[in-house]
């Protein structure tokens, strides 16, 4: 019998229930395995096979040094996004793009409407998701705990499909409603939106999470090279993610 998309948000976040449609169904099991609260065990499979002996401490230990491994990359996706700013042919865009650049290396958190204004270059060309240059996806792929050693056309296929499901994700949560999730649930969709929640107050993860699905939930499936980037943007320097 099929579930209701309010069921298929907490069951994708824990696996409890089918999903609503069969192409989410595909992918179901690659969100269970690669993102939940831990690590991609195709990834890291030996850590993740010891998962039920970690302490609490080990817990965020292991996180903590997965995050570091994927925060490694951001500096190199913000310079692409830095080159680009001389093939947006608008200068309106080129302007917003500017600013956001030069508002994240100076540690600023940007706003939404800040992000959600440079759309149309995530879209297509520069930085739509079939634009992207093979270092590009590398550095995209190790920003969400992905081997980047791949072709570039698995690179492509994977980063959209990856980034697809979480775009279906976002708007099953945003039909079942932040304030129904438990605060563990809470920190774990946040750490797979590319939030290091394992230090950040319970409030300050659902007022992220919040405006991380506020964002996806305003996107288009030709605009989710920006989700796929909103890793980064909306990540890096949020605050109490400093240590």
């Amino acid at each position: 019998m099929a579930v209701s998309g309010v069921c298929w948000a907490r069951a994708a976040l824990w696996g409890s229930a089918g999903p609503p449609g069969p192409y989410v169904a595909r992918r179901l099991q690659f969100v269970r395995s690669g993102l939940a609260w831990g690590t991609p065990r195709y990834l890291f499979p030996r850590q993740l096979l010891i998962q039920h002996f970690w302490t609490p401490k080990q817990q965020i230990d292991f996180l903590d040094i997965y995050h570091a491994l994927r925060k490694q990359s951001h500096p190199e996706i913000l310079c692409y996004l830095e080159k680009v700013i001389p093939l947006i042919s608008d200068s309106g865009l080129r302007w917003h793009m500017t600013e956001l650049c030069t508002k994240m290396q100076r540690g600023t958190h940007p706003a939404i409407h800040d992000i959600l204004a440079l759309r149309e270059c995530f879209s297509n060309h520069p930085l739509g998701m079939n634009q992207l240059h093979a270092l590009q996806m590398k550095a995209l792929s190790r920003a969400m705990l992905l081997t980047p050693y791949l072709p570039p056309v698995l690179l492509r296929y994977r980063l959209k499909t990856h980034t697809t499901v979480i775009h279906q994700l976002d708007k099953a949560l945003a039909k079942l409603g932040i304030g129904q999730l438990t605060a563990q649930e809470v920190k774990s969709a946040c750490y797979l939106r590319g939030l290091n929640s394992t230090h950040i107050a319970e409030e300050r993860c659902r007022t992220w999470l919040g405006e991380w699905l506020q964002l996806s939930c305003s996107l288009k499936e030709a605009e989710l090279s920006l989700l796929l980037h909103n890793v980064v943007l909306l990540s890096l320097n949020c605050a109490g993610t400093r240590r």
